[in-house]
């Protein structure tokens, strides 16, 4: 009886130390198989996609490789990590304006929209908006259908973006 004590007392403490953190959600985008030829054959190994955020403002892409799916998803969920963004969200959950963003030969365009329009976009901008928290915007993917190219065009495009305040405090404004 107290071995059970001591493991609820052990899961308190840790789920303790995980209210501190961010709640994040992981999106898988896309798991490809890839394979390199060597002298002894084919070797095959996997490639993840993935999208975290917190819903909250914060997003990042993440891609590793690895010998299996689950190695490979969780090396890209600690690249996602690394590559964290802060993006501002209206009280609309919207975008404050409409911005354009590019990466290779994609180009995303994103522009704000009403309250209850729901997120009109696909592929993988639509899951990068969903994660980052963003419920009212329409954005529109020309040029490629690569979907990582799609997901970081989309970062670039989000990571451009900017609030009132900050371009008042950017050109040493006050507003009036």
């Amino acid at each position: 009886m107290s071995t059970d004590l001591k493991k609820v007392n052990k899961f308190k403490k840790n789920s303790r130390r995980n209210d501190n953190e961010p709640k994040f959600v992981e999106r898988l985008i896309k798991i490809s198989r890839v394979s390199k030829v060597t002298k002894g054959g084919k070797k095959l190994s996997f490639r993840a996609i993935v999208v975290i955020g917190d819903e909250n403002g914060q997003v990042g892409v993440g891609v590793a490789k690895a010998d299996d799916v689950v190695n490979a998803f969780k090396k890209a969920k600690t690249d996602g990590r690394k590559n964290l963004i802060k993006i501002p969200i209206t009280k609309s959950l919207s975008i404050p304006h409409a911005v354009i963003g590019r990466f290779g030969a994609c180009k995303i365009v994103m522009r704000p929209s009403i309250e209850g329009s729901g997120v009109i976009a696909g592929g993988a901008v639509r899951t990068v908006l969903e994660v980052a928290g963003i419920k009212n915007v329409i954005a529109k993917q020309l040029g490629s259908d690569n979907l990582l190219n799609n997901a970081r065009a989309s970062i670039c495009g989000l990571s451009d973006l900017t609030t009132k305040s900050q371009v008042l405090k950017k050109r040493d404004l006050t507003v009036s």
